[in-house]
């Protein structure tokens, strides 16, 4: 009966209707039109039967969570989905559930055969969507970790590829990636060959944040090959790019981690000090373990550059410090610690041998390499300073002895600390020793005698002056 149904679905009729439509839904709102009216039927309560785009849903939903178990089965039904299947919205589904089983099983050659198999699909939906879902792919297969070569080869096949489909924003995006790529493989000069046309075409589209990522690349090219007034002007530009538009946390904190880089390169390791904290409160909000301790690292070596390696031990043991203390990369900071301690106890044996046990995280440090020579002469005047502070005189050769260092390099060292007045004695060359002097206090007796007779001084010649007017 028409109406007794219409009556269990709560219609709220205004005129009688010619004909009834009932509508299976979880939540129904139906208009059914006559000559003169209409009615309004809502009904709110789950019902068993489910859409077919659900349906879809929860086929590869189901794959999914068979893949805990079962993996190649899963893998191999979401492919015939992606190779069988029609509908756009399930496609899609299974290419993105594939992607991230590949890309957290490192199985990367599968993951570059899927690249390439889903590019007719493309076609298929929007050139936005699309993108989307190529960087996607290659950024799960970034994460494989596999050969850096391999990634580079795939980056470029994809440009190829984007340049004969005419995909001018995903060419951008991938080319950012391959001047990533090109940074971490450290050549250097096929990332700045990528970059420097890359930033042109992103002025002129005005592409203000992936125009910054760019020049934040362009710059750490530059220091890396020692170019520091290309590195900085790289940065300066980035900067100031980046004040016109709203820069996420990630790409804020990777820009103050390069300001530090650069001024601690110019020797203000104070300004560099705050950069790096900056950076890592910044890397510590967003979840990003490993830069953030790169940044508690160089906020260590700043410390240990001002010669405050007693503040060392109240940074590691503070709030946000702490939990870094512990894990896979808890060997960078035991590493600073290491060279903070040395720089105490004003030992170059003990910072050699941090050297040594920790060449990874130190020598291996582009950053920290290119401070290593000057933290060594640091390190080797406070060492010497140490060892002659008990004595009035000493040969060289007992220096030498006790420093573990050959003669030719401790004389000519000595002789340049007496030269820059941070020795205060004289190298005897014909007895072999050298003969320090007791450190002198200046009398102000004396300065204050010689600054009373120049202003009377003063004071005499503009009497006289006057008295000459006055003839």
């Amino acid at each position: 009966d028409p109406v007794s149904r219409a009556q269990k679905l709560k219609i709220e009729t205004f005129e009688k209707p010619a004909v009834v439509i009932a509508v299976v839904s979880c939540t129904v709102k139906v208009t059914i039109m006559t000559g003169s009216g209409a009615v309004m039927a809502q009904k709110h309560s789950k019902m068993e039967t489910s859409p077919d785009g659900n349906q879809d849903e929860d086929e590869v939903e189901k794959l999914v969570a068979k893949a805990e178990q079962h993996l190649e089965e899963a893998i191999t039904g979401l492919l015939q989905i992606v190779e069988k299947e029609n509908e756009v919205k399930k496609v899609e589904a299974a290419i993105t559930q594939l992607a991230i089983l590949f890309g957290k099983n490192n199985r990367a050659k599968e993951l570059s055969e899927l690249i390439k198999q889903v590019r007719p699909f493309l076609a298929k939906v929007s050139k936005a969507k699309g993108g989307k879902l190529v960087r996607h792919l290659i950024d799960q297969f970034l994460q494989t970790g596999g050969d850096i070569e391999e990634q580079v080869a795939l980056c470029l096949e994809c440009i190829e590829w984007t340049n004969t489909e005419k995909r001018r924003f995903l060419r951008q995006a991938l080319q950012i990636m391959l001047a990533g790529l090109y940074l971490k493989a450290k050549r250097y000069q096929d990332c700045l060959s990528v970059a420097h046309p890359l930033i042109k075409e992103l002025k002129r589209l005005d592409d203000k944040l992936q125009l910054v990522e760019v020049q934040l690349m362009e710059s750490r090219a530059y220091y890396a090959l020692s170019n520091y007034p290309k590195s900085r002007a790289a940065l300066v530009s980035a900067r100031t790019t980046a004040n016109g538009v709203y820069c996420p946390p990630k790409m804020q904190a990777n820009l103050d981690i390069q300001s530090g880089i650069t001024h601690a390169q110019e020797h203000d390791f104070k300004t560099a000090f705050s950069y790096f904290y900056e950076a890592f409160e910044g890397f510590d909000s967003t979840d990003m373990t490993k830069d953030a301790v790169s940044s508690l690292k160089y906020m260590l070596l700043c410390k240990i550059m001002l010669e405050k390696a007693d503040d060392v031990p109240s940074i590691l043991s503070g709030k946000l410090a702490l939990k870094y203390s512990t894990g896979p990369n808890a060997s960078m900071l035991a590493a600073m610690r290491a060279v903070a301690t040395a720089n105490l106890k004003r030992s170059l044996e003990m910072f050699e041998k941090a050297l040594e046990e920790y060449k990874e995280e130190l020598s291996d440090d582009v950053i920290i390499q290119s401070h290593v020579d000057m933290m060594y002469e640091t390190m080797l005047q406070s060492n010497l300073c140490r060892i002659v502070e008990p004595y009035s005189a000493i040969e060289i050769d007992q220096i030498a002895k006790l420093i573990k260092l050959p003669r030719d390099v401790v004389e000519p060292k000595l002789s340049q600390m007496i030269l820059d007045k941070k020795l205060n004695g004289i190298l005897d060359q014909g007895v072999g020793c050298l003969e320090i002097f007791e450190s002198v206090q200046n009398d102000a007796t004396y300065a204050a005698a010689i600054e009373t007779i120049q202003h009377t001084g003063q004071v005499v010649e503009a009497l006289y002056k006057k008295a000459k007017k006055l003839k």
